[in-house]
């Protein structure tokens, strides 16, 4: 049974390994295809993750589970997700690496490295430094 449908492949990807730590057998039909090219995926259908029968409500419902809040991991202790102080969400990216100023050193013929501590959300755009007293 199809419990559901993606375009890209990674987000298909990750969808079945948690199905997979789950003990749930799936599968994900025409990802091949999507990945010899990705145009195809909007003709096929997109990719398709499928489960048994018996499978696809428990599936379901771990597919829909939301990012948790924080998480107890070994060794370490609990670990706090990183938030957008402005909109709250969890969809955040740390930059690292200043892509725009390292790759445009590459044309000088030296590769600089040059860094940015910031953090960005993909939800609403705001930016904030990791130092920042609103970081989270």
């Amino acid at each position: 049974m199809v419990i559901r449908r993606y375009r890209d492949l990674p987000e298909a990807i990750i969808a079945k390994s948690i199905l997979d730590s789950a003990d749930i057998e799936s599968f994900l039909i025409d990802q091949n295809m999507v990945r010899l090219d990705w145009l195809w995926s909007n003709l096929l259908g997109g990719i398709k993750l499928v489960v048994r029968v018996e499978d696809a409500e428990a599936a379901a419902e771990l597919i829909q589970q939301g990012i948790p809040e924080k998480f107890d991991v070994e060794g370490v202790g609990e670990y706090k997700q990183p938030r957008c102080p402005r909109c709250q969400s969890f969809d955040v990216d740390f930059q690292g690496l200043d892509r725009r100023l390292a790759y445009g050193s590459l044309f000088l013929g030296v590769p600089i490295p040059i860094t940015n501590r910031a953090w960005k959300c993909h939800s609403c755009g705001h930016e904030w430094d990791e130092d920042d007293g609103d970081a989270p």
